[in-house]
């Protein structure tokens, strides 16, 4: 699935900052050490926006492509924050031949915003995943820890409600 970039503006702070100039002033002797920059600057902010990206590029003398490609490469990396309450519809077989896509579809009928996304609130993030594990109770999604699964469409607004 194609990483969606984030809508909402980016928002750092000043001990944010600090903390990934440090990160990078103890990395940027090593390029090999790209990946662990950019994990960390994750547990920094949160997700990896695009004027971090740019930091970590500068910073690390490496091609801001570079950082780019390892970010949509891998899946640990969000290009998105996320939300307070983390909502994940599984789209694995099981649970797509059961009707998740419907589920994905109310949730973003009913939050306003797509798959990759977080609500401009900050409140949820959307994503669909291959598979939660959870078979045998498709089809499922999760919001944070909390699994829901054998959902219809009509459930959708009674589970988010939880969360208001």
């Amino acid at each position: 699935m194609k990483k969606k970039i984030s809508k909402i503006p980016f928002s750092g702070t000043a001990e944010q900052e600090a903390k990934l100039q440090a990160v990078i002033a103890e990395n940027c002797h090593d390029k090999s050490r790209l990946m662990a920059v950019m994990q960390e600057a994750q547990e920094i902010y949160g997700y990896l926006p695009r004027e971090v990206q740019i930091k970590i590029a500068e910073g690390m003398g490496v091609p801001l492509e570079k950082v780019y490609g390892v970010a949509t490469f891998y899946a640990q990396f969000s290009l998105s924050p996320k939300g307070k309450y983390n909502i994940s519809v599984c789209l694995g077989t099981a649970c797509y031949v059961k009707g998740s896509q419907q589920i994905l579809d109310k949730i973003q009928e009913l939050l306003g915003v797509e798959a990759g996304e977080c609500s401009p609130d900050g409140r949820f993030s959307v994503e669909a995943c291959r598979c939660i594990g959870a078979c045998g109770l498709a089809p499922v999604m999760t919001v944070n820890e909390d699994v829901y699964g054998r959902l219809v469409p009509e459930d959708v607004a009674d589970i988010l409600a939880k969360y208001q």
